[in-house]
């Protein structure tokens, strides 16, 4: 069957007639054959842009460098995302991931294992700096690719697993990241954090040459599947595309002139702070309750990541199941939010901390899934999609670089992590407001 005809077949619903079957049967192929691997991808640029947050145990001490250097390091990363995310997206959606993934993750992947030859200050936000430019567009990119095999009532539960990555980074970089630091302390006359970026850097450089190979750019392109298969995909994401929207006619621009995206980026804007604020100061935490060893801290810090993994499947299969997105985003928002806090008052009681680590972590992570759900679900279809996905990410995620840099300069004032921790709940809290209202409303 030619493009043509194929395409010809997808226009109405009666024209591919398929059972319920046929399309479970279909898409769990696609997702056996996408998912782990984007998982895999995923796990290494988050491992990469989070390891600082294990390498500043040794880091800080052996170059002098003080916690709101150490904060603004970490945040800077995400400078050099914001810049480039947007133009990174369009040019993903005329060239393909595969084209996209080889330059993204080659780049990043060295800029990450050259993180070890940093001795100063100026060369850490230098690095870190380059680090987010080189990263840009790759988590957006993902997103949009998502959408161009996956249709909404499919995506919530896809997304989960995509996203789970984020905490399987924690559940194996925690124990990776403190065995590097123990373990290859000296080796080769090289200190532990600077094996430590090696070891977690170069991975990612395979990784985008395998993609390069192994991916197909859209469904028309995969000939893994058959014919049939192929048309039930086509067809199930045509059937939620909207012509007579404003995104349809207007594209890119029209998205910008829409205050929901705008909603929307704020919304993602106040959860960031709360992803990012664990992210970079967990073992910093756990620290703070008592541990030392640096390969302990790693160990403990899997757990919270452990159970924000299934938390994040689970609720957002309850979510898919229930096509509900609003209620669940801000319960997990709210949850996540006065957990964060409570860390301020359990002192030194390690298991106390832990437990409110871990569902701060869980609560928190989740709502990433379900936060890309009620954004893909907005924007199915439309021309807009790869350019407003990562505006409203580019957007947000300048709050990966206000809260770490605010819980540093907090940290360095005060000596304490508290006073930061309360103003990121409260930016949580606000976030799951603003979902109850017009950002989180179904589109149609």
């Amino acid at each position: 069957m030619n493009e043509g005809a194929l395409q010809g077949a997808v226009l109405t619903e009666d024209a591919v007639p398929h059972s319920s079957a046929m399309a479970n049967a279909t898409y769990r192929r696609i997702t056996w054959r996408l998912i782990p691997f984007l998982f895999v991808c995923y796990v290494a640029a988050y491992l990469d842009r989070i390891n600082i947050g294990y390498a500043q145990i040794q880091m800080r001490s052996d170059l002098g460098f003080s916690d709101a250097v150490y904060g603004l390091g970490a945040g800077i990363f995400f400078a050099g995302y914001f810049l480039f995310e947007v133009p990174s997206n369009l040019i993903l959606e005329r060239i393909g991931a595969r084209k996209t993934l080889i330059r993204i993750m080659l780049l990043w992947g060295l800029t990450s294992a050259g993180m070890m030859f940093v001795k100063s200050p100026t060369a850490f936000y230098v690095m870190r700096f380059m680090l987010g430019v080189f990263e840009a567009g790759f988590f957006p990119g993902m997103i949009f690719y998502l959408t161009c095999w996956y249709p909404a009532a499919r995506r919530g539960r896809v997304m989960a697993l995509f996203l789970t990555a984020v905490a399987m980074a924690g559940v194996l970089g925690g124990p990776v990241s403190g065995w590097a630091l123990n373990r290859l302390d000296g080796v080769h006359g090289l200190q532990g954090w600077q094996w430590l970026f090696l070891v977690e850097g170069l991975p990612s450089c395979l990784l985008g040459i395998a993609a390069f190979f192994y991916l197909d750019d859209n469904p028309r392109e995969a000939r893994w599947l058959s014919d049939a298969e192929r048309a039930v995909v086509l067809h199930e994401l045509d059937r939620e595309r909207d012509a007579s929207s404003l995104f349809e006619r207007h594209g890119f621009g029209g998205a910008l002139r829409s205050g929901r995206i705008y909603a929307l980026a704020l919304v993602w804007f106040t959860f960031i702070c709360g992803v990012y604020a664990i992210s970079f100061w967990l073992p910093a935490l756990i620290r703070g309750a008592g541990v030392t060893d640096a390969y302990s801290i790693g160990m403990l810090s899997a757990i919270p990541y452990g159970v924000a993994a299934l938390t994040m499947v689970l609720v957002s299969r309850h979510s898919d199941r229930t096509r509900e997105r609003r209620w669940h985003t801000a319960g997990c928002a709210l949850i996540g939010a006065a957990a964060l806090s409570a860390i301020a008052g359990t002192g030194s009681d390690l298991w106390l901390a832990l437990a409110c680590i871990s569902v701060a972590t869980a609560c928190i992570f989740t709502l990433q899934p379900l936060f890309w759900a009620i954004v893909t679900d907005f924007l199915a279809g439309t021309r807009a999609a790869a350019g407003t996905i990562a505006f409203i990410n580019s957007l947000g995620l300048l709050g990966g670089f206000a809260s770490p840099s605010m819980l540093g300069f907090v940290k360095t004032v005060t000596g304490s992590l508290n006073n930061g921790l309360f103003v990121v709940s409260a930016l949580i809290v606000v976030g799951a407001l603003i979902t109850l209202g017009s950002a989180g409303r179904p589109v149609r």
